[in-house]
């Protein structure tokens, strides 16, 4: 019992036991970096990412005028980089955000991640449509930003587009427009399939319509890095060739010098492009060709333009959904294997090749640009199990690159490998027999 000589005990207890009394956990200190390895020392007191405003401040009411008459009526340029507008034919030339930003400069001192607005982390709670209160008649008109940029107010024909960057993803901070008209894209595809058509499947090859090309903005992130690289492996220079045996019981046998190989490399990289899609990225090649979009790189990103959304009228576009967290191990790949081909020239010497067993990556500094690239598509839908496989014909909207996936039938690939292969045997014998 207590009394007034011996009164209850109160929180925060101090008797044994309690949690005053325990002794502190190891670890429970605050670290100090500088006994931390280097790597998780870097990146622990490394300056929090800078951010460069992109955004459109003229632009950010949703309508794109025309700077001459005032008109929302603005289109591209068909094959160049110009906007028009289409009630006073004026025309005039997108700001290239390389100049605009000093977005070429300095990248071999660049220090920690600097981020572009339109490349900050995307709010989960973000919704793809947007409202906008027509100023001409006072309608409301939605954009779904899935898919589409721009869009039309039906009562009073006022063009809106998407221009502020929203938290969504939808909105990067450069487009790349469209050169390769739609005409010249469905000539290319319908010659890429010509070529194949003899083995291409039945119900491809009647069911192709190259007229359903449809030419689409990918959304990327394209990154400045400013890297280092320590490689170490193994390296051989042969000294001797000889066989031993006779008969179907020869064999070759190699001697080699094997030598201990060290490289460093400093390096740059200037505009590497990085899929901001997660289903672009997927490259599973038994349920997709998606890996056919990489073979029509490069793009001359060098002459992308500020965003302005009236450079995707009449195309569609996909939103990105990875942030800059999400791209950097795939940026690391790359970077370790730009370091390797820096150094392949070095290791010439070494005939039997060098085997890397070592590698090690420090990324001093990156800067992420969100660009949207443009790209003809046309695609496939082949039946099979587990959802069939997606084929893409793919054609770079600058260059006019193409490249694709036909489905095949493997019989005919099958009895034209037999073919040839019967052919080429009976042509060994003939000559065998000539010089005998």
């Amino acid at each position: 019992m207590s009394n007034a000589n011996n009164p209850p005990p109160v929180p925060p207890y101090t008797g044994p036991g309690s949690p005053q009394d325990v002794p502190p956990v190891p670890g429970n200190f605050p670290i100090d970096p500088a006994t931390l390895p280097e790597p998780i020392r870097d990146e622990l007191l490394a300056p929090d990412p800078v951010a460069i405003d992109t955004s459109a401040e003229e632009l950010k009411d949703g309508l794109n005028r025309c700077p001459k008459c005032g008109s929302t009526e603005i289109r591209q340029k068909p094959g160049s980089d110009l906007l028009i507008c289409l009630y006073c034919r004026h025309e005039w030339h997108g700001m290239r955000v390389e100049e605009e930003f000093g977005f070429g400069a300095g990248i071999d001192q660049l220090k920690g991640t600097v981020i572009a607005s339109g490349a900050r982390d995307i709010a989960a709670d973000a919704a793809s449509l947007m409202t906008f209160k027509c100023t001409g008649c006072g309608a409301e008109v939605t954009v779904n930003t899935e898919n589409a940029m721009t869009a039309r107010c039906h009562w009073c024909r006022h063009v809106f587009g998407v221009n502020e960057q929203v938290a969504n993803g939808a909105v990067p901070d450069a487009v790349l427009p469209f050169h390769i008209k739609k005409d010249d894209a469905v000539a290319r595809i319908r010659q890429f399939v010509d070529k194949r058509r003899l083995f291409a499947l039945k119900a491809f090859k009647e069911e192709f319509t190259p007229e359903n090309v449809i030419g689409v903005y990918l959304p990327y992130m394209v990154v400045d890095g400013n890297a280092s690289a320590d490689v170490a492996g193994k390296g051989e220079i042969k000294t001797r060739e000889y066989t031993r045996g006779s008969g179907d019981k020869k064999e070759t046998y190699y001697d080699a010098d094997v030598y201990q190989v060290e490289r460093h490399v400093d390096f740059t990289v200037d505009d590497l492009p990085l899929e901001s899609s997660s289903e672009r990225g997927n490259l599973d090649t038994r349920t997709n060709t998606n890996n056919i979009i990489n073979t029509i790189l490069p793009f001359d990103t060098k002459n992308a333009v500020k965003w302005n959304a009236s450079f995707l009228a009449g195309y569609s576009s996909e939103k990105r959904n990875q942030d800059v967290e999400h791209l950097r191990p795939r940026l690391e790949e790359q970077l370790l294997s730009i370091a390797r081909a820096q150094v392949e020239e070095s290791v010439s010497r070494y005939g039997r090749g060098v085997r890397w067993e070592q590698e090690g990556l420090n990324v001093h500094g990156t800067r992420w640009v969100s660009m949207y690239l443009p790209v003809w598509l046309y695609s496939y839908q082949q039946p099979g199990s587990n959802g069939g496989m997606l084929h893409y014909i793919a054609v770079n909207g600058r260059t006019g690159e193409t490249m694709g996936s036909v489905p095949v039938q493997q019989w005919k690939l099958l009895m034209t490998a037999i073919t040839v292969g019967t052919f080429l045997e009976g042509i060994a014998l003939w000559i065998l027999g000539s010089t005998s």
